[in-house]
């Protein structure tokens, strides 16, 4: 079909997963945790391409992601300062709440086949090293519409009058924006 933009699909799910918040502190306003920033999808596909490694700040074969859950499970971390307090020479500590995804599912879209069957044999980890997402072996092709209806979320990268501020990028510095994706519909 001559015009109708083809994905290939590894469907990866696990029994939780946590994705790093780029506003920890304030994750209760913005709910970061619902979607993969640029730098953590570019990990993922370092991890998956070891031939992408010296491409920092680039993501080159994973086009689209959509990124479910059958809850989230708010937990508190204990974190302390970087700084020492000069007087009483400890540290400060505060508590931060992030969510635990419970049931994620991640379906990461390719325009290669082969790119897709590589991906597929390999486990990944979202943003932690004991959140492992097996793959589902079989590769599914898929058209730009039915990838748009699979349930979840996905930040859209880039900068647009729907863009907003998403983090800065650990492999560059550099901010990174985009706009959030429900189902294929913009909420923004």
């Amino acid at each position: 079909m001559k015009g109708i933009r083809m994905y290939y699909i590894v469907k990866y799910t696990g029994k939780f997963g946590f994705v790093k918040p780029w506003t920890a502190v304030r994750d209760g306003e913005t709910y970061s945790q619902q979607f993969l920033s640029p730098s953590t999808l570019e990990g993922i596909e370092k991890k998956l391409f070891p031939e992408t490694l010296s491409l920092n700040g680039q993501i080159s074969k994973i086009v689209r992601y959509r990124l479910t859950c059958a809850a989230i499970n708010i937990q508190q971390e204990q974190t302390q300062t970087r700084g020492f307090n000069g007087k009483r020479k400890i540290r400060d500590l505060s508590i931060l709440k992030r969510g635990v995804m419970i049931d994620p599912t991640l379906y990461l879209a390719f325009n290669s086949k082969s790119d897709a069957e590589k991906a597929s044999y390999q486990h990944i980890c979202l943003c932690r090293n004991e959140d492992i997402l097996l793959p589902d072996p079989l590769v599914e092709e898929m058209d730009e519409a039915s990838f748009n209806s699979l349930k979840g979320f996905e930040l859209r990268f880039g900068e647009s009058e729907r863009s907003f501020l998403v983090g800065y990028n650990r492999f560059n510095g550099q901010p990174m924006y985009g706009w959030l994706e429900i189902d294929g519909k913009s909420i923004l």
